[in-house]
């Protein structure tokens, strides 16, 4: 079966404890059926919403070190490249030399980035990242996770309106990505201030070589808990799901937004249980429970609907 042959090279940031980054992505994707080779950007004990945490970080240097050692060995041949969060623009560019490279070697090679630069207005990685991911990342990605601040610092344009959105997206196709997901947004919902809205596009080429564009809107149930690893979680899903529908964003949002839900409901139960009736979870009672969710990974029952829009 040759879906057990797609693989997966993930550079995310590592922790001991709990999960973030390549732990949030790798098993996931491994029970769908990937090979994922992991790249730790940063080996932490635990994530940095904690009281404490150690850990070393990884230089562009040693970055260039580990993708040598697999090509020596000619292993070097992937299918998907998956990134998320990272603080140092060096480190950054050499993502974007190796994903150039492996693109030379497999022209059918999809970059999946998660641009993280920040949220609600303001950045919590180092200013210095946004060019970099602007003028240099974006344009080699092929699918494109950002939220609302995001999506707007790397077009340069607000999102008020539902076109806002839409336009936005648009320019961020001109920019490189065929596939687009606002992950969140402050766009008000139809279904009331307890959820929060998410748009998707998706461009396709057509048979005869002009290019068709779907476009999707979510409405997902906000939750008052602040969880680590989510992000990561949901590029790596969209990355499975658009495997599994390439030409149908509708179906892969879905699949991908009630994964989720399903993930996110069980670990909110599971931190309330711990913490015991009106007391706030800790960040070590609100760790995803990734592996208690696998038979909702696999085969996710789909509590969320896409709405396609026709404009």
């Amino acid at each position: 079966m040759h879906e057990m042959e797609c693989r997966v090279l993930s550079i995310q940031s590592h922790v001991v404890r709990g999960y973030v980054g390549n732990k949030s992505a790798s098993f996931p994707l491994q029970v769908l059926g990937f090979e994922v080779d992991s790249i730790n950007s940063v080996q932490f004990s635990n994530h940095t919403g904690y009281s404490h945490w150690k850990g070393q970080v990884l230089t562009a240097d040693e970055l260039h070190v580990l993708y040598e050692g697999i090509k020596l060995n000619n292993v070097h041949h992937y299918d998907y490249v998956l990134t998320g969060y990272t603080r140092d623009t060096s480190f950054l560019e050499m993502v974007v030399d190796i994903v150039q490279e492996l693109k030379r070697a497999n022209p059918n090679l999809v970059y999946v980035c998660d641009p993280v630069l920040g949220d609600h207005g303001s950045m919590y990685v180092p200013e210095n990242l946004h060019p970099v991911y602007k003028n240099k990342v974006v344009p080699v990605a092929d699918i494109i996770t950002p939220n609302q601040f995001e999506a707007e610092l790397l077009t340069g344009k607000n999102i008020s309106t539902e076109k806002d959105a839409v336009e936005v997206m648009d320019l961020l196709h001109k920019m490189g990505p065929d596939t687009v997901v606002i992950t969140s947004s402050d766009l008000p919902s139809r279904l009331g201030d307890r959820f929060l809205v998410s748009l998707g596009s998706q461009r396709t080429l057509m048979p005869d070589g002009t290019k068709s564009t779907q476009r999707v809107r979510m409405e997902i149930p906000k939750v008052d808990a602040v969880f680590v690893g989510t992000g990561d979680l949901f590029a790596a899903m969209l990355l499975a799901w658009t495997h599994h529908y390439p030409n149908d964003l509708k179906t892969a949002c879905e699949k991908t937004f009630s994964v989720m839900h399903h993930v996110i409901k069980r670990t909110i139960s599971y931190a309330h249980d711990l913490a015991g009736p009106g007391r706030k979870p800790s960040p070590p009672q609100l760790e995803l429970r990734m592996v208690q969710s696998k038979a909702d990974i696999e085969d996710p029952a789909i509590v969320m609907e896409a709405t396609v829009l026709n404009l």
